[in-house]
This record gives C-alpha cells, sequence and structure tokens, in this order.
C-alpha cells in the first residue's frame, strides 16, 4: 500500500521538515529551501482533501454507470487512510500542546 502523504518510508519521510534547525533561537530566518510546519501541515491537508473529493468523484461515476468498483474501492480507501494518518497528527500536535501547557514556568 502507498502513503498518500509521503510521510512514511524512502518515499520523503521527513522531507517537509528538513529546513528545521535546532541551532537557531525561534524568531530567526530559516534556511533557504526550508518549509515551515504549517506550510506542510496545510499542503497535507489539501491533499487530504483533494484525494477525499476523488472519492466522491469515482462513486458518483460508478452510480452514473461511468466508473468501476475497484477505482472506488481504491480512492475510497486512500481517502481513508489519508484521513487517519492526519487525525494522527492531529492528535499528536494536541497531546504536545496539552504538555507543553502543563509545564511550570
Amino acid at each position: 500500500m502507498t502513503d498518500p502523504l509521503g510521510l512514511i518510508g524512502n518515499q520523503g519521510g521527513m522531507r517537509g521538515l528538513q529546513g528545521i534547525s535546532t541551532s537557531k533561537p525561534l524568531g530567526e530566518s530559516k534556511e533557504a529551501g526550508g518549509a515551515d510546519f504549517k506550510d506542510v501541515l496545510l499542503k497535507n491537508i489539501e491533499k487530504v482533501n483533494s484525494l477525499q473529493q476523488e472519492a466522491a468523484t469515482a462513486t458518483e461515476d460508478y452510480f452514473s454507470g461511468d466508473g468501476n468498483v475497484s477505482e472506488v474501492m481504491m480512492a475510497t480507501k486512500k481517502a481513508e487512510v489519508a484521513f487517519q494518518m492526519l487525525l494522527q497528527v492531529r492528535n499528536k500536535m494536541v497531546d504536545a500542546y496539552e504538555e507543553i501547557k502543563q509545564l511550570r514556568v
């Protein structure tokens, strides 16, 4: 099975996080070619949305007689896996926020 967001395996793994440097203080400019976490996240949200739209279109095509079952199943499964992955990223972000919120200053 392929990774619809390109986040797993050799397909890019941490590709969106290459520009992040831990040696710079917050607020300084990022390195050339690096991507902000926000940009990577928004791109992946858009990708999930497009996969869900493709699944809806494939389903509509099938019911109108233009598509076949395998196309519908593949498009639906891709959209489902991408959404589940995005949901897990969201859950990890919420967990990290909750942990940071508990820190004492």
